[in-house]
């Protein structure tokens, strides 16, 4: 079975022959930030582990183009755009915002959850079902919507 960190190397280097400048710079990037993660958990990462790197990278990506968009850099913010949908692509496909306040909804009703008070109870297992499907900050405000804050 081919990992994800093959298929990285393997991308990288098509898009490297392709002279495609974008998934050139985007995968390379990830590589290195894979590679740093390996040193710092002092092992080499699992598959996993290598998509809670891309999560972060795609994060970062989504912070850069809000602040490149505020400052009126186009050019930046089409750059960051194309290297995020790059990255995306090795990311598990993602819970729709349905999806999501279905299982919110369940959490809800099991812990018996009422209001914002309670988002501490309901974040947890949410987080854990949706890990590397969903980005916090949308199944957050699902769930504020849900318990009425």
């Amino acid at each position: 079975m081919v990992t994800l960190r093959e298929t990285i190397q393997s991308d990288l280097l098509e898009a490297m022959r392709a002279r495609d400048e974008t998934r050139k710079s985007a995968l390379r990037m990830l590589t290195a930030a894979i590679k740093n993660a390996d040193i710092a958990a002092g092992r080499a990462l699992d598959d996993e582990a290598i998509v809670g790197v891309i999560q972060k990278q795609v994060k970062q990506r989504r912070e850069s183009i809000a602040e490149f968009e505020k400052a009126n850099r186009e050019d930046l913010v089409e750059k960051e755009r194309g290297e995020m949908l790059v990255l995306e692509a090795y990311l598990p496909s993602q819970a729709t915002r349905e999806e999501i306040e279905a299982a919110a909804r369940r959490v809800v009703a099991e812990t018996g959850a009422q209001t914002a008070r309670d988002i501490g109870k309901v974040m947890p297992a949410l987080m854990k079902e949706f890990a590397g499907r969903a980005d916090g900050r949308l199944v957050n405000e699902v769930v504020r919507s849900l318990l009425g804050s």
